[in-house]
């Protein structure tokens, strides 16, 4: 009964972590549709979460690479319970790290890697549990470090490619009428997007409760993934995407560049060929780093366009501490819940770093209400708030 009990809980927590992700990077699809008008806020928000649950059920490859490519399942005698449980505790760990590290980044208006929060989480996890050598090193290096400094770079370049062809074919055309036409493009671009992050992001929760049913019995490692597994999490990715990250798309539609429509279609575009491509493969790259990649290559790609190199710069550093800073919250969360358990029974542990969990996303919710971001202020001017100056 205890472990069905903290398999619930664990299950909950990996569909909240969805539900951050989903949240999180709905800018990465609809910023720029947003900033230049081409969607309605809430239109937007709507037509990327209607997307998005189309998306998680296109694939699974991701989800393999999170369930088998990070944690070595070799390392855990799951017959044993004893072991079976550290599985267990080192899944829930690592979702509190992943989670945890989306709320702040969200609360900042940074846009931030989930799929990195989630493998930092689940790093230091297993590392305070089996040490060194429970990572899968290999597979963490080839399909999730490399992709991440790969990423942005392809997706700038190629959005900067992408930005001064369009502007070169249509120099003759109208101001007014190009972003017009290209308005209707991003429509379309955008929901690619959408699609596209579907694919890919929800599949990381998958992999997640995939580890949480294989530590408990209930599949084996060559099993497949269970149908309401699928459903579950592109529900609850769905519904993080109709909350709308208004925060973040902020973040990405105002404060790199001052875009326009031809440049959003660029960078969509970008955005959803590198997505795509990777979903094929298994990458579990980090959308959040394609997406500002690409935005920040339409701004290198338009003569005369400025680019906050500042806030470029910033969240640059954010991207660089998301790995070690999760990482460190999944190795404390598992040692306090081992710790209280020793003492106090396994499910006590659990309970009480659930209990930190709630607290710390309670308090982080509570700063954001001092000053709300919304559908109707997501494209005032950048300038307009001066906490914007920390971004």
């Amino acid at each position: 009964m205890t472990e069905l009990i903290i398999l619930f809980i664990v299950v909950a927590t990996a569909l909240a972590f969805d539900f951050t992700n989903g949240f999180h990077d709905t800018g990465n699809a609809m910023a720029t549709s947003i900033a230049t008008g081409a969607l309605k806020p809430k239109v937007a928000v709507g037509l990327s979460a209607s997307l998005n649950l189309v998306g998680a059920f296109l694939s699974v490859e991701v989800a393999s690479t999170v369930a088998k490519g990070v944690v070595d399942l070799k390392q855990f005698d799951l017959s044993i319970e004893a072991d079976a449980h550290k599985l267990l505790l080192v899944v829930f760990a690592g979702l509190v790290g992943g989670i945890l590290w989306n709320l702040l980044t969200w609360l900042l208006g940074i846009p931030s890697s989930s799929s990195h929060a989630l493998f930092g989480g689940l790093i230091g996890a297993t590392f305070a549990s089996l040490g060194a050598g429970g990572v899968v090193w290999g597979g963490v290096l080839a399909k999730v470090v490399l992709p991440a400094f790969a990423s942005p770079v392809i997706a700038g370049l190629v959005a900067a490619v992408g930005t001064r062809l369009v502007y070169t074919f249509t120099e003759r055309v109208q101001e007014n009428e190009k972003n017009k036409y290209f308005r209707w493009g991003q429509i379309g671009s955008a929901s690619l997007v959408s699609l596209a992050h579907g694919t890919n992001d929800a599949q990381k929760t998958m992999g997640v409760i995939f580890l949480a049913l294989v530590a408990t019995g209930y599949l084996t490692e060559d099993s497949t993934i269970p149908f309401w597994v699928k459903a579950s999490c592109a529900f609850a990715i769905a519904i993080g995407t109709y909350m709308g990250g208004w925060r973040v798309i902020r973040t990405l539609g105002k404060g790199l560049v001052e875009i326009d429509s031809p440049q959003g279609m660029a960078a969509e575009m970008s955005s959803a060929a590198i997505i795509l491509t990777s979903s094929h493969f298994g990458m579990a790259l980090s959308t959040t780093h394609v997406a500002t990649g690409s935005i920040m290559g339409t701004g290198l790609g338009r003569k005369g366009a400025e680019v906050r190199w500042g806030v470029a710069g910033r969240m640059a550093a954010a991207w660089l501490i998301t790995l070690p800073c999760a990482a460190a919250v999944g190795l404390g969360t598992w040692w306090i819940a081992h710790l209280v358990g020793n003492g106090a029974g396994e499910l006590a542990g659990v309970l009480v770093a659930f209990a930190i969990l709630l607290a710390a996303s309670g308090y982080m919710y509570l700063q954001s209400r001092k000053a709300p971001i919304h559908a109707d202020n997501v494209n005032n001017e950048w300038e307009d708030t001066p906490a914007e100056q920390k971004i």
